[in-house]
């Protein structure tokens, strides 16, 4: 059971205000370590986080499901550059996780090489091609072959492990610390406000209550006659609730039909409830993904 007040901790795994830390929590990522979903996961329960890396975001919300195998799981779900990551919508949509907490996470990329090597011993930089296309005015300046692999992570642990003096890897800081490597050119990122916003599961049998929550994700279907989506906007506004967020997706086999995914922040619980209320009798569904405290972004 993940209790909210782990989150408190500290990434450099100092305990929080409330004097707890991670340890014994263990939970699914899509990655390797050193990933971003790792650095996530050490932001909201400290650095003494287990994580279960996995090759696919199915993999990880099945293993957030097993009370057996872990304790929950750490997902992306939007990036301010590229947007929302539509499938993981779906994922979230067909399981039983709630939604106990959010990160903002800054993505930050680093050039690393291993110990010792120069600028102008580099033939080769590997990376994920997302990575790769965040980097190109920096690496533009430079005669390099860039090659794409499967991830950030993995890059930099393959440059751990084949000792080369000529190939360089861009991935996290994290990865940097985990395998040894130095950080040859910091920050080599070309939009500098980049984040991605992860998603924190657990299994809806043993989520806990957040006291202290101010955000909720719902899922929402309406009638197709005109003007349903209107009222239920109208419901949310007049409620003194922010929509931070409205995604629609088709119903698979329907007449046009769409659920919509809003994420509404809001002052106090009741508050939420009353809301939520008032949108049951305009709505064919609602489901209630999670109740959580709002991320906030830092650098």
């Amino acid at each position: 059971m993940i209790d909210r007040k782990q989150q408190q901790e500290t990434t450099d795994g100092s305990p929080g205000s409330n004097g707890m830390q991670g340890t014994g929590i263990k939970v699914s990522i899509q990655g390797y370590e050193g990933s971003f979903h790792q650095v996530a996961a050490r932001q909201f329960f400290g650095k003494n986080v287990e994580v279960i890396p996995c090759a696919t975001f199915r993999e990880v919300t099945r293993i957030a499901s097993s009370k057996k195998e872990s304790n929950g799981g750490v997902m992306a779900i939007e990036n301010s550059i590229a947007g929302s990551i539509l499938p993981n919508y779906n994922l979230l949509q067909k399981s039983t996780l709630k939604i106990i907490g959010e990160i903002y996470l800054p993505i930050k990329q680093q050039l690393l090489v291993n110990p010792g090597v120069q600028l102008e011993d580099i033939r080769e930089v590997h990376s994920h091609h997302m990575a790769i296309q965040q980097c190109l005015e920096y690496l533009d300046k430079y005669n390099w072959k860039l090659v794409e692999t499967e991830d950030t992570a993995l890059s930099a642990k393959h440059v751990h492990q084949h000792r080369s003096k000529h190939i360089a890897a861009i991935a996290s800081k994290l990865a940097a610390d985990l395998f040894n490597l130095e950080v040859i050119a910091p920050n080599i990122h070309t939009m500098k406000n980049n984040y991605t916003r992860f998603l924190v599961l657990q299994p809806e049998e043993v989520a806990q209550p957040v006291g202290d929550a101010d955000k909720a994700s719902v899922s929402f279907i309406t009638d197709h006659s005109r003007g349903s989506l209107a009222r239920v906007l109208t419901r949310i506004a007049d409620g003194g609730i922010n929509l931070s967020k409205l995604q629609s997706f088709p119903i698979p086999g329907s007449d046009w039909k769409y659920s919509f995914h809003a994420d509404m922040e809001f002052t106090t619980q009741d508050q939420f409830e009353e809301v939520v209320k008032s949108m049951k009798p305009i709505t064919e569904e609602l489901k209630v993904y999670g109740v959580y405290k709002n991320g906030k972004t830092v650098d």
